[in-house]
């Protein structure tokens, strides 16, 4: 009994001595590329690197971007990891053959309606969609705060909303998908119309809209979550969640297919997938997590998650060249 009890034990040292010898080797002068679409991502890549002793070189942009820029390159892999983002760019992806499947051990946390069945892409985070309010303005000018869309369609708005460009932006084509899909087709895009004529121009990054409604550019900026980091600048902003429905999606990380450092980057995904790594990402983006075992950040406590927008989001991927063709034909500006 000693006998077997001992070789056990010999076993399950070498397999803690692999372990840590592999992990040693990955992060001895490892370096990962990844391309993100995260607030406070180089927070977030510094725990990571804390954690795993793993390099992030990191380059910011949008989703629409990543995709368009995939495609010209021919599928060439332009990083390791793409991290965050909207999902339905990572949906066209996959059907595109520009990302390697793998189906992390701690995707099994992750409920079924937050990740790729085939592990093409898993939600790291749920985004979702609010206005930036610049209260000391609307104040000045006596305009009550917006709490619907339907608000946002009146005179009093006229040329103060700001919005991204829904074919580059991941956070705009969502906010326009969901309107679209919380209406029907004919009386979504009635209402877009109407959001239209108060929206002077799109602007080219998801960012931009809470920063300009920040600086007083504008009264009101449809954004992707919460900008602490703007309030934390003495900003006069308040966040509204529309009480009429609040459009959402999960911010997935995915490995492109090809990727030079493809042991780092599962390393990667494992963290961002795991309760630690979540209890990161939250507390530096307050976003709701997608594992269960891990509360909302105290910021989001008071979201009505019932008024979620319903979705769809195979269908929103697979309709999002016909949605943005009538967008452009129709709003481009």
């Amino acid at each position: 009994m000693k006998r077997n009890g001992f070789g056990r034990l010999v076993v399950l040292l070498a397999g803690v001595m692999a372990l840590f010898s592999s992990q040693a080797l990955l992060a001895a002068g490892t370096e990962l590329n990844v391309i993100a679409a995260y607030n406070a991502k180089q927070d977030i890549f510094d725990a990571f690197s804390k954690a795993t002793g793993i390099k992030v070189n990191q380059l910011d942009m949008s989703s629409g971007e990543v995709l368009a820029r995939m495609r010209a390159e021919k599928g060439r892999p332009l990083a390791d990891v793409w991290f965050g983002g909207g999902v339905d760019a990572f949906i066209a992806a996959k059907k595109d053959g520009l990302l390697e499947p793998y189906v992390s051990p701690q995707a099994a946390n992750i409920d079924a309606k937050y990740k790729d069945a085939e592990g093409y892409w898993t939600g790291i985070s749920l985004v979702t969609v609010d206005f930036v309010v610049n209260t000391q303005i609307l104040k000045e000018r006596g305009i009550p705060i917006p709490e619907t869309w339907e608000a946002l369609t009146a005179p009093a708005f006229k040329g103060e909303i700001s919005m991204s460009d829904p074919s580059i932006s991941g956070t705009a084509y969502f906010t326009l998908y969901s309107l679209l899909a919380a209406r029907g087709k004919e009386k979504g895009w009635e209402f877009f119309a109407k959001l239209a004529e108060n929206i002077p121009f799109y602007a080219k990054r998801g960012s931009e809209p809470p920063q300009r409604a920040a600086m007083g550019e504008s009264l009101v900026g449809l954004a992707p979550g919460l900008w602490p980091e703007l309030q934390a600048q003495g900003y006069p902003i308040q966040y509204v969640f529309p009480k009429d429905g609040i459009p959402w999606w999960p911010a997935p990380v995915a490995i492109f297919k090809d990727a030079e450092h493809m042991e780092a980057a599962k390393a990667l995904v494992d963290w961002a997938l795991s309760k630690e790594g979540q209890e990161v990402l939250k507390t530096k983006d307050p976003r709701f997590p997608t594992r269960a075992d891990v509360a909302p950040p105290e910021a989001l406590a008071g979201v009505d998650t019932t008024t979620f927008i319903p979705m769809d989001f195979l269908t929103a991927g697979a309709e999002r060249a016909e949605v943005l063709k009538t967008w452009q034909e129709r709003f481009a500006k």
